[in-house]
């Protein structure tokens, strides 16, 4: 497995990192042995990295990933979680200051560690942008002085989210970014942003390689928010694989793992056999043929995207 530096944290992360969303039951009924395997097959494969929030599951996500890691060396593993978003379905958001000490005290209870060692301000696409600056990063930060976090950063789904918080905050502030379906095969608008990130010193966490299903032969579920046209597109380049005889999610976390800048990308799963098959994939050679062909039948659709949060927060739709 790869390492690679999260920007000026001083963390080394796997380029393939486990992202425990599906430990809360969100996308399937789990049970805890299933948790307990998949955890341990990501560690064992030398994933190093996991994140995970309590607005996964209503807080299932964490506390079934603290009962995987009972008994695991702390520094087998880097730890991060959220504070501020607690369940999207109930618009449940809060960024205060009660609210993000309350949260960070009860998951270090859920996951049965002392420290986390990287806090997030999660989907701030739906917060009030002033309160972020003047209030749950200087909370955050007093956190971190008093030990119980190790770093602070964002995440959220438009992009337009991280320039407009970054540019209000001090070097160091802000020390990474989490966002999803902007650097996979279809959308690799993030791509543009990497100057920018890296001239601030921020690390990029990468996560939904597959576009939360969109690139895979299950293809999109039901909920998903992609075009009509971003899900037939990817359709295409789904089947151009399967004709082919490989497993388009190879290729998706192959194509991102390859890029540099890019300090990891998080895949989830409560499955063994899924986390095994993805570190198998991260120590494969990418096929270069194969994906220069899906990226052709891709172009259509490249960087059509969809967006959300507060109207303010939200991108510019292109399709």
């Amino acid at each position: 497995m790869e390492y690679r530096k999260l920007g000026n944290t001083g963390l080394e992360v796997s380029v393939l990192s486990f992202g425990a969303s599906s430990l809360g039951a969100v996308f399937h009924e789990i049970t805890l042995d299933d948790c307990i395997e998949t955890v341990h097959a990501a560690l064992d494969g030398d994933i190093n990295f996991i994140d995970v929030s309590p607005a996964y599951g209503k807080s299932l996500a964490e506390l079934n990933l603290g009962r995987t890691l009972q008994g695991v060396a702390r520094d087998r593993y880097i730890l991060a979680t959220k504070i501020g978003s607690y369940s999207e379905d109930r618009g449940d958001y809060d960024y205060s200051r009660a609210s993000t000490e309350r949260s960070v005290e009860h998951s270090l209870v859920r996951l049965g560690v002392d420290h986390i060692d990287l806090i997030q301000c999660h989907d701030i696409e739906f917060a009030d942008h002033d309160q972020i600056v003047n209030e749950t990063l200087p909370t955050l930060h007093r956190m971190k002085e008093q030990g119980l976090v190790g770093h602070v950063g964002i995440t959220g789904l438009p992009l337009k989210v991280f320039p407009a918080l970054l540019d209000r905050v001090g070097p160091g502030v802000v020390e990474t970014i989490l966002s999803f379906c902007h650097y996979e095969m279809n959308d690799t608008s993030l791509a543009e942003m990497i100057p920018y990130l890296k001239e601030k010193g921020v690390g990029i966490i990468n996560a939904s390689p597959t576009g939360m299903g969109l690139l895979t032969e299950r293809g999109a579920p039901a909920w998903h928010p992609a075009s009509k046209a971003i899900q037939e597109g990817c359709r295409k380049a789904v089947a151009h694989c399967k004709a082919r005889g490989v497993d388009v999610v190879k290729l998706a976390v192959q194509f991102c793992l390859a890029n540099p800048d890019i300090a990891t990308t998080l895949v989830g799963t409560a499955r063994p056999q899924n986390i095994r098959d993805n570190i198998a994939y991260a120590n494969e050679p990418l096929d270069e043929v194969l994906l220069a062909e899906v990226l052709e039948i891709l172009t259509p659709i490249r960087n059509h995207n969809f967006t959300r949060g507060l109207p303010e927060h939200r991108d510019p739709i292109l399709s």
